[in-house]
């Protein structure tokens, strides 16, 4: 068994906290200083952010809204594009499975990922 008080991890802004990695989930711990923000993005897998502590708002690439605070769940689906931004600190626990998600990274093979790389540096020109 494994145990954690997540509002006592330590984690430095900016730099999140992987807490835990299994085949089916990662969970992953991240202080958010006021005013801060997670920048519209979106991930491989299916996405739970909970409110450990403070308060967020999220946005949704299609513009909807939606605040909560400690104790508060946003799920979002794979690919959801959002932004999080911190009404006051906050630290979230933000869990992502199955892991890696369907296109991630790391569920890619060797060579899979070469051609990535080579589609990428074609893309930038």
């Amino acid at each position: 068994m494994n145990s954690w008080d997540l509002k006592s991890v330590d984690v430095e802004p900016r730099e999140p906290q992987i807490l835990s990695t299994a085949d089916d989930a990662r969970a992953i711990v991240l202080n958010l200083p006021a005013g801060d923000e997670l920048q519209e993005h979106e991930v491989h897998e299916h996405a739970r952010l909970i409110v450990v502590d403070g308060e967020v708002e999220v946005t949704t690439a299609e513009g909807k809204r939606a605040a909560g605070g400690s104790g508060h769940l946003f799920e979002f689906a794979p690919a959801e594009r959002h932004t999080v931004t911190a009404i006051v600190d906050a630290r979230l626990l933000l869990l992502l499975t199955p892991w890696p998600g369907d296109g991630h990274p790391g569920a890619l093979t060797l060579d899979q990922k070469q051609t990535a790389r080579r589609r990428a540096a074609d893309a930038r020109g």
